[in-house]
């Protein structure tokens, strides 16, 4: 992977105990970072697939709060492999991108119709899509790689989890979270591109 630690989310996560002991874990199965990018992509499907079985039994949104966070856990892990263990390839750097892009659209479109409103999945996901390219629009145009919220991924991540969860007893807290989400990201959007604006002035 020709991801550097430079180029990568900051992510206390990655520091602590528990992440360590994991990423130990990963490496003794001799699994290539790429490789955890395509599991974290398994885990998203299946976490899609929880969110349209929620009309059938509400519990299934406790499956899909688990495939958002376990994507999430493959997402750090595929960076630790690959930077830390150094077993990165020369086609990292779109595995470390591509897959995210498709994991947040597949959970977020997935969460949509899992609500009354499928429409607020589509819009979500596709202001997740272009948050994540003004990011790399920067990186492109020579500036570091803007992550800031107030929602970045992790953020949107962790807002979708909590909408699935509490929609278990409680139905608008999915559509709710969409709409955060959605609202969210527009707002992340325009300052991220407020402070690549002016960096390019600077």
């Amino acid at each position: 992977m020709t991801e550097t630690k430079a180029d990568r989310r900051p992510l206390k996560s990655r520091t602590t105990g528990w992440a360590k002991v994991a990423s130990r874990a990963v490496l003794a199965t001799g699994i290539s970072a790429n490789g955890v990018s395509f599991v974290g992509i398994l885990v998203a499907l299946g976490g899609a697939g929880a969110f349209l079985l929620a009309d059938r039994n509400p519990w299934w949104l406790l499956a899909a709060a688990a495939g958002v966070q376990l994507r999430l856990l493959a997402n750090m892990l595929d960076g630790l492999v690959a930077v830390e263990g150094a077993r990165g390839s020369p086609t990292g750097a779109i595995w470390n991108e591509f897959p995210d892009r498709v994991e947040d659209s597949v959970l977020l479109v997935a969460a949509g119709y899992a609500t009354p409103y499928p429409w607020l999945g589509w819009l979500a996901a596709l202001l997740a899509a272009v948050c994540a390219y003004v990011r790399l629009l920067g990186g492109t145009l020579g500036r570091a790689q803007d992550f800031g919220g107030p929602m970045a991924k992790p953020h949107r991540m962790a807002a979708l989890t909590l909408g699935a969860l509490a929609a278990i007893v409680w139905i608008p807290a999915l559509p709710a979270a969409l709409a955060v989400i959605a609202a969210g990201t527009a707002l992340t959007i325009a300052l991220r591109l407020i402070r690549l604006s002016r960096g390019l002035r600077g």
